[in-house]
């Protein structure tokens, strides 16, 4: 297991975490998602290294911006 932490802006209330978090929950091979609001951290628990564009894409699908990465 891999587990990785991304920075997210523009989350500002619990229907952006579900947003978030199902989005990227939805990535083959990821088996857990926790989103911390206040930071804007996500920590993505996954099967082995995922590729940034990818999170990337879930994040802006899900209407938010991946940053930093």
């Amino acid at each position: 297991m891999v587990t990785t932490t991304y920075q997210v802006q523009g989350m500002t209330c619990g229907h952006c975490v579900s947003s978030v978090s199902a989005e990227v929950g939805g990535i083959e091979g990821v088996s857990d998602v926790q989103v911390e609001l206040a930071s804007g951290r996500v920590t993505v628990t996954s099967e082995g290294p995922l590729d940034t564009d990818t999170v990337r894409a879930a994040v802006d699908e899900a209407g938010y911006d991946l940053v930093g990465a």
